[in-house]
């Protein structure tokens, strides 16, 4: 039986029973803390670094700017896990060509179901795959990309540094955007916590048991699947940290004014 999406009785249960759920997340942290404690305490200066990405038929962006962007990284030791949302243009062609065994691509077989309202849709899309791919890492950190985003070839070393140097499991930064060619420095200087946007996330790998929310579109507020999971991380005691370099450059694309779901709301409207 498909339920309404504005039934705001069965929203409301739901979210209550996600976050009764995910209030043990804080307890799961104790426990994967002493299980990881001396498979991180080793002096590992060079640790592999895991880098999901998940993808729906934009073949063309990610050749543009993700991929190009992981490649001219100055730290190399990492792999990167593109997951994409079953697929059908020649995104898995394409990374059949990529001659670097760093790189591994996953189709889902089925594309994954999200709420017909297109901001509800924008608030978790690439949840599905992206909690495919934390299940496929092999790293011990893990890090994000959008496939229309283009890191700073430092990106890497210096969440990794920071990371370090202050003992911290989850580490983020500042990103620029860039629309009509006017920049713009995003670093969240007045929000509490600090937390930088998701693709300047770096984060220890046995946190991956924080999934992202596929039904976190149905709160009230903080809907975004990453603010979400953002929060619960901080509220279940994660040793959390902010960079206070940019890493990562957003840029609109042609012929659109905006990013984020701003932009998503014009391309939808466009296609109607």
């Amino acid at each position: 039986m498909n339920i309404p999406e504005d039934n705001n009785t069965i929203n409301y249960i739901i979210s209550q029973i996600k976050r009764i759920v995910y209030y043990f997340e804080r307890y799961k942290l104790m426990i994967y803390r002493l299980v990881h404690k001396s498979y991180c305490s080793k002096q590992d200066r060079y640790p592999l670094i895991s880098i999901i990405i998940p993808t729906f038929n934009r073949s063309l962006i990610l050749r543009k700017c993700a991929i190009p962007a992981i490649l001219k990284q100055t730290y190399r030791n990492f792999e990167v896990i593109v997951i994409g949302d079953n697929c059908t243009d020649n995104t898995e062609q394409m990374f059949l060509k990529i001659r670097d065994p760093r790189f591994s691509f996953f189709n889902l077989q089925k594309k994954s179901m999200y709420p017909k309202d297109i901001r509800n849709r924008w608030f978790v899309g690439g949840s599905i795959p992206a909690n495919y791919a934390l299940d496929q890492v092999h790293g011990k950190w893990i890090a994000w990309s959008d496939d229309d985003e283009i890191w700073d070839k430092n990106h890497l070393k210096n969440l990794l540094d920071y990371a370090g140097k202050n003992s911290l499991e989850f580490v983020s930064a500042s990103y620029e955007t860039v629309i009509n060619k006017q920049k713009n420095i995003i670093d969240v200087k007045n929000e509490n916590p600090r937390i930088g946007g998701h693709s300047t996330w770096l984060y220890r790998s046995y946190l991956r048991f924080f999934k992202y929310n596929t039904q976190s579109w149905r709160k009230r507020w903080d809907r975004p699947t990453d603010i979400d999971m953002q929060i619960r991380m901080y509220q279940a005691g994660v040793k959390m940290g902010f960079c206070d370099k940019i890493v990562t450059r957003v840029i609109s694309r042609p012929g659109q004014k905006s990013i984020g779901l701003k932009a998503h709301l014009q391309y939808d409207r466009k296609l109607q």
